[in-house]
């Protein structure tokens, strides 16, 4: 897809890899409307042409009135992209039960919930792209991170089922799943930090570098996107060897 001219959503956007998309995007030639709850954050986010709808995803009037506010601006939604997300640094026995509510209301039932308003204008449109933001942990289980892998999970299920449910529409769906990336994400989550054995950079990306990566897979039509590539590597092993990497995992975690 060229993203010159196309008018973009983008959730998350005050801070992180939604502000990266956001510049991205920008200078790709898009047209922005740019959600969060900071609207000071996405004042610092958003260009001169951009708007800005601040408030709370979780809730469904938010949600409806980015999507009624982006139409009336631009009269189109060419690309979502749900980015809006929280950790949980609590182990998944003992997280407290609103804890774990609210993660997967913004993790997963904010991201069902915008798609569900903007499909019905991309499907009269014939056309549209959805960007879902997972992780690497959507992939492969992160014991110190297993409720949030839960949910990311639950995103790439349905990001594959909306790309066969969407098929004949003409709507492409992409996942996105980055590994390590340098935002203020540990400190904005829940519960303690993570191990010192997982704080490694050693493959790390920048919110920026991450941003590219998406918006290179958007333009290519991609299927799903694992920013740094290195992330597949560690999804092989898994698949090949689950014994030996839920081992080490377990090790990095303490509890082993």
């Amino acid at each position: 897809m060229k993203i010159d001219g196309k008018v973009v959503i983008v959730t998350g956007a005050s801070a992180g890899i939604g502000a990266a998309c956001a510049a991205e995007f920008a200078r790709a030639g898009a047209k922005l409307s740019l959600c969060a709850r900071s609207e000071e954050g996405l004042r610092r986010a958003a260009g001169d042409q951009a708007l800005i709808t601040a408030g709370d995803l979780t809730e469904e009037s938010v949600r409806r009135r980015v999507v009624e506010r982006t139409l009336e601006r631009f009269g189109a939604i060419d690309i979502l992209i749900n980015n809006a997300g929280i950790g949980l640094y609590i182990p998944s026995w003992e997280a407290p039960e609103a804890e774990v509510r609210r993660l997967m209301e913004l993790n997963f039932f904010a991201v069902l919930g915008m798609i569900r308003l903007v499909t019905p204008h991309m499907r009269a449109r014939r056309g549209g792209t959805i960007v879902n933001v997972g992780s690497i942990g959507g992939k492969i289980v992160l014991p110190w991170l297993t409720v949030y892998s839960a949910s990311k999970y639950a995103v790439g299920a349905l990001t594959e089922g909306l790309r066969m449910e969407l098929r004949r529409d003409g709507i492409r769906t992409m996942l996105v799943c980055p590994g390590y990336v340098l935002t203020e994400f540990q400190q904005r989550s829940v519960g303690e930090v993570p191990p010192q054995m997982v704080k490694g950079r050693r493959f790390a990306i920048t919110a920026t570098e991450c941003a590219a990566s998406i918006r290179r897979g958007v333009e290519r039509d991609a299927r799903t996107v694992m920013t740094p590539r290195v992330g597949w590597l560690l999804v092989a092993l898994a698949r090949l060897l689950p014994r030996a990497v839920e081992a080490r995992m377990a090790r990095m975690n303490g509890t082993a």
